[in-house]
């Protein structure tokens, strides 16, 4: 069932990517983008290889010690440079695809030894001088100034001298990977559709007493039955205080009766990321408290989303989760004043905290500007991606509020798709309501 998907991510897919970075830049340009190394875990075991999102958007390529140059309306507009291939390093660690691969299989125009590669790179620039990198781990930062003057320093007296500018690939090349194409569109929904089963799945597995690594394994196994090899990133699985702790990533306390349970958590299918969070109580039934809190943060979440369309002002999504949850907080007794007052001081960041959403793709956080040129913030345009995710978190070191509050974190977060003509939540199919979410842990008990 994945291979479709699959097929349909083709060479041409990456081909098309490069043509319309190239077709933003003049015959004066080289882009370099650096890709991934190995990382160590522990003496002489790597973590598993993830190649670097930029590189792959790109190119397509999976391998680790790769980089790709770029030079429009040449000849060989693509060049990869990457591993040669090693009989005994493949036996023990798996094939590569070296230089014939690079080019037969990736179709590169040409491809180097990334051994050659301080050698090779400044007879690629040529007479080029405007070089476009992105190297995001600094991995050759020493070598940069010997490629742009190698050819000024090693040319006769009467060469004609080429000063070259090093610039920032990232504000075109992440600008444009903030608009999906369809084919990323249906790989998200592929690690959106594993998410949604997962979140289900540990709502109905949960019970009082388990330990919240036990969830997240109930998560890794049903995304696997989808072709998800991995987590987008850790998952965050946090019972009772420990939900006030953004990124918490410990996952090994026990379930407790009364607690509520807070899970952010997101498949990755073929590079692309799925970042959902649901919030429901261990026992399976929330209790006043609990689901007063609950109510606020589903109301601003689901207040967002219904503006949400082309046209909307990015900052508009945030603005709205907070007034809604300021005035719920204000509703309780929780803030005090006006709401015009709590607006205008802010005060509802006691107990919200963080902003409200991000861009969703290749990366959880995924790259692009939230703003213009000119400083104004973004407008949605059709086919972005993005979070939405307000939460309200009362520490239980809180005194300023009544015990009754204390302990309570809730967080709700879904994956938006802008249309044409308004939205579609990609993840709207784990219960969100107080109601199904006891419906669908009350199934699971009777399972």
């Amino acid at each position: 069932m994945f291979g479709l998907i699959e097929s349909e991510c083709l060479l041409a897919n990456y081909k098309q990517r490069r043509d319309s970075l190239l077709a933003q830049l003049d015959e004066n340009s080289v882009v370099i983008i650096v890709g991934n190394t190995a990382k160590t875990r522990s003496k002489n075991i790597n973590y598993h290889f993830r190649p670097d999102n930029d590189l792959y958007y790109l190119t397509g390529f999976v391998e680790q010690n790769a980089v790709a140059v770029l030079r429009p309306n040449h000849q060989s507009e693509f060049v990869l440079f990457t591993r040669i291939n090693n009989d005994s390093a493949e036996v023990s660690f798996g094939a590569r695809a070296g230089i014939n691969g690079a080019m037969q299989k990736y179709h590169a125009d040409q491809a180097f030894d990334i051994e050659t590669l301080d050698k090779v790179m400044p007879e690629l620039l040529q007479s080029r001088e405007k070089v476009y990198l992105l190297d995001e781990q600094g991995i050759y930062q020493h070598q940069y100034l010997a490629w742009l003057n190698h050819q000024r320093l090693n040319s006769g007296f009467d060469v004609i001298k080429k000063y070259r500018q090093l610039l920032p690939l990232q504000p075109l090349l992440h600008n444009q990977r903030v608009i999906k194409s369809s084919n990323e569109l249906a790989l998200m929904k592929q690690a959106i559709k594993a998410s949604v089963d997962g979140h289900k799945q540990m709502m109905k597995s949960c019970k009082v007493g388990m330990n919240e690594c036990q969830l997240a394994a109930i998560f890794n196994r049903t995304i696997a039955d989808y072709g998800c090899k991995d987590v987008a990133y850790s998952s965050i699985v946090a019972s009772g205080n420990n939900g006030c702790c953004l990124h918490y990533e410990e996952n090994n306390s026990e379930l407790i009766n009364g607690e509520l349970i807070l899970i952010d958590a997101g498949a990755e299918y073929q590079q692309y990321c799925a970042d959902i969070t649901r919030t429901w109580p261990v026992n399976g039934k929330f209790s006043v408290e609990q689901k007063q809190i609950y109510q606020i943060v589903l109301q601003a979440i689901d207040t967002a989303i219904a503006k949400i369309k082309p046209g909307l002002v990015w900052n508009d999504i945030y603005q709205t989760c907070m007034e809604v949850m300021a005035q719920g907080l204000l509703d309780l007794g929780l803030l005090s004043g006006t709401l015009e007052q709590i607006m205008a001081e802010e005060s509802y960041r006691e107990f919200t905290v963080h902003k409200t959403g991000h861009w969703l793709g290749m990366d959880v956080h995924d790259v692009g500007a939230y703003h213009e040129q000119n400083g104004d913030w973004l407008k949605l345009r059709e086919n972005m991606i993005f979070t939405i995710e307000p939460g309200i978190y009362i520490n239980e070191n809180n005194t300023r509020v009544d015990k009754k509050w204390r302990g309570i974190a809730i967080r709700i977060e879904d994956d938006i798709l802008v249309t044409s003509s308004g939205h579609e939540n990609l993840s709207k199919e784990i219960p969100r309501t107080v109601k199904n979410i006891e419906m669908l842990m009350a199934q699971g008990e009777n399972s």
